[in-house]
């Protein structure tokens, strides 16, 4: 069973009963009320047409004795039956599609909403590529588990119409019948349990191959940079091959099933034709044999539902299984929780931590005690070794995660009472690997401020550098900056993050400083920009570079989550203490009369 690792259930997942998620469901299709009742209707038609049609064959049989223009009669009879099952269908597959997009829309749109709802750390513990599959092929897989229910729906209706039929044909054989059936539901009953686990197994081994292919995909490059494709191409083998083996276990559960079924079905159509058939033979009953072959059709007619319950069980629970993990990820609570909703208009960007503890494992502390105070337009830099806590400090503030302990206050109110999105409209946040989408520079600037007008951006970016990373750029503003802002510099997709930044002009500003080298006059230019952020706001740096080190107001030096030293660079080199460490090793080499060496020979050039 070794293949099966890998399938278990994730954390946020629940149980939810049949009956549960079908009445969730039914919820979902109360607006659809109107298409539903036109489905219905066409429903009922269907089944009274269908049930018509052996009928009217069957009356054609023993009129075949009279003159030709009757059996002509009676095929144009079918026909025209024939037609209007057709036109039936249409109009109900018509309705039912509609109705079905339309749910599954609403259904996309608040998974979707739930998973963008949900915290940092919700995306640390559960792959991406894997929530991605409830809300694409999950959603999908409800939608036609709604459909199937339609087909099975009419045809039991049809069933009625027939049982009536049968009984009045030949009610001896068809009590029989009915009597020898329950088999068939008890077969469908037994498989259900084991349909619904193979059916979960098999959905969680599809996405783990869509969050392999995901990662795969998108880390294609540093996997060619260390010629990794065949480590990569082993990983997608592995997980398509668990795929691959539950699938065939699941085929393995129908292979048992339906051959099952089968029999059962063969058996009582087999001693139906021959008992039937001797009775019409030998006139005991006085059935003709129109009605005989009435009996037969009406008979498979009336089975056919019964079979495919059975044959239409994996789809069931298969859409079952899909709205369970559907519901599960929309259910999902948040780590992250407000106790409040106030509306956030503008903030000052007073910042005070206050004996915080935050940890992302249980027993793993990031922070202990922690507390640290930052005044109204105040630039601190946060310094510490990797691994010191500096990053959780800028994603506390962000409310990207949840701490255990203490407290963190804006302007003197607790962090948990704002409303969220309210909130981090006035905050300013770029990350250490800037992120930029598909799509032109002038798109990724306006991202957080869309109402930004062209000249305005144009006049911001201006005054870094006089504009002359603009005017690289092929088509200025208007350049492509490729998937993951691939079709620009490093140096250049943090110019257009910092440029996101300071049209949208936060009150609080959080930095989380790239490390990658860049040249100096692209540096100098970076620095112009965030001068121009840091003049307005209130900013938290996690610095690694001396520039930036050196330009803040204050200081705040951690180790392993606690505060050791606070100061100005050259207070904090004087004390010779961990700062003065930190400075030896790092950013002795940062040389600032180099970058302005470099800025005038550009400048001279």
């Amino acid at each position: 069973m070794g293949f099966f690792q890998g399938l278990d259930e994730e954390k946020y997942d629940r149980t939810y009963g049949d009956q549960v998620l079908i009445r969730r469901i039914v919820n979902y299709f109360k607006p659809q009320v109107r298409r539903l009742a036109g489905v219905s209707v066409f429903v009922l038609l269907m089944s009274g047409t269908g049930a018509l049609l052996p009928i009217a064959v069957s009356r054609g049989v023993d009129l075949l004795k009279d003159t030709g223009w009757t059996a002509l009669y009676m095929g144009g009879v079918v026909l025209v039956l024939g037609v209007l099952l057709w036109i039936f269908n249409l109009f109900r597959r018509q309705l039912m599609v509609r109705a079905i997009a339309d749910v599954v829309l609403d259904l996309r749109t608040r998974a979707f909403a739930a998973a963008a709802g949900h915290d940092l750390s919700f995306y640390d513990e559960f792959p991406s590529g894997k929530v991605v599959s409830r809300i694409t092929s999950d959603t999908r897989d409800i939608g036609q588990l709604v459909e199937l229910v339609t087909d099975l729906i009419s045809q039991f209706l049809e069933s009625i119409i027939l049982a009536i039929v049968l009984l009045t044909i030949e009610w001896r054989l068809t009590l029989i019948v009915f009597a020898t059936t329950p088999l068939l539901f008890v077969v469908g009953l037994l498989y259900r349990r084991m349909a619904r686990n193979v059916t979960q197994r098999g959905m969680r081994a599809m996405a783990n191959v869509n969050s392999t292919i995901k990662e795969t995909v998108s880390g294609i490059a540093i996997a060619k940079n260390f010629r990794q494709e065949q480590a990569i191409y082993h990983d997608f083998e592995d997980a398509n091959t668990a795929s691959y083996r539950v699938n065939v276990r699941r085929g393995f559960v129908l292979a048992i099933v339906f051959p099952t079924i089968n029999a059962i079905y063969g058996v009582i159509f087999a001693g139906m034709v021959y008992l039937g058939g001797m009775n019409a033979a030998n006139a005991v009953t006085g059935i003709t044999v129109g009605a005989w072959y009435l009996f037969l059709q009406s008979l498979d007619r009336f089975l056919f539902p019964i079979m495919n319950l059975s044959s239409f069980w994996t789809n069931v629970q298969n859409g079952l299984s899909a709205s369970e993990r559907v519901f599960a990820l929309i259910d999902a609570e948040p780590n992250v929780r407000q106790t409040g909703d106030e509306a956030v208009t503008s903030l000052q960007g007073k910042v005070e931590f206050q004996q915080v503890n935050f940890r992302y494992k249980t027993g793993e502390p990031v922070l202990e005690e922690f507390s640290l105070e930052i005044n109204p337009g105040e630039n601190v830099a946060i310094v510490g070794h990797t691994g010191a806590g500096k990053s959780s400090i800028a994603k506390l503030i962000a409310r990207f995660y949840e701490f255990q302990e203490g407290q963190i206050l804006i302007d003197g109110k607790d962090i948990r009472l704002f409303n969220l999105p309210s909130y981090r409209r006035q905050l300013g946040i770029v990350s250490q690997m800037p992120f930029l989408f598909a799509g032109s520079v002038l798109e990724n600037i306006r991202y957080a401020a869309p109402g930004s007008s062209m000249d305005e951006i144009d006049h911001l970016a201006r005054q870094i550098g006089n504009g002359e990373w603009l005017d690289a750029l092929p088509n200025g503003l208007e350049t492509e900056a490729g998937e993951r802002g691939a079709f620009l510099s490093m140096g250049q997709r943090q110019l257009v993050a910092l440029m996101r930044v300071l049209v949208q002009k936060p009150a609080i500003f959080i930095l989380d400083e790239a490390t990658a080298s860049i040249d100096p006059f692209t540096e100098w230019q970076i620095q112009q920009a965030l001068s121009l952020i840091l003049a307005k706001s209130t900013s938290i740096l996690i610095a690694h570079r001396l520039s930036t080190v050196r330009s803040a107001d204050r200081i705040v030096v951690i180790e392993k989550g606690r505060i050791i030293e606070v100061g100005n660079h050259a207070g904090l080199l004087e004390k010779s203490g961990h700062y003065a460490t930190l400075y030896n090793t790092y950013f002795r080499h940062q040389s600032l009369s180099y970058v302005e060496e470099s800025r005038q020979v550009f400048q001279a050039g």
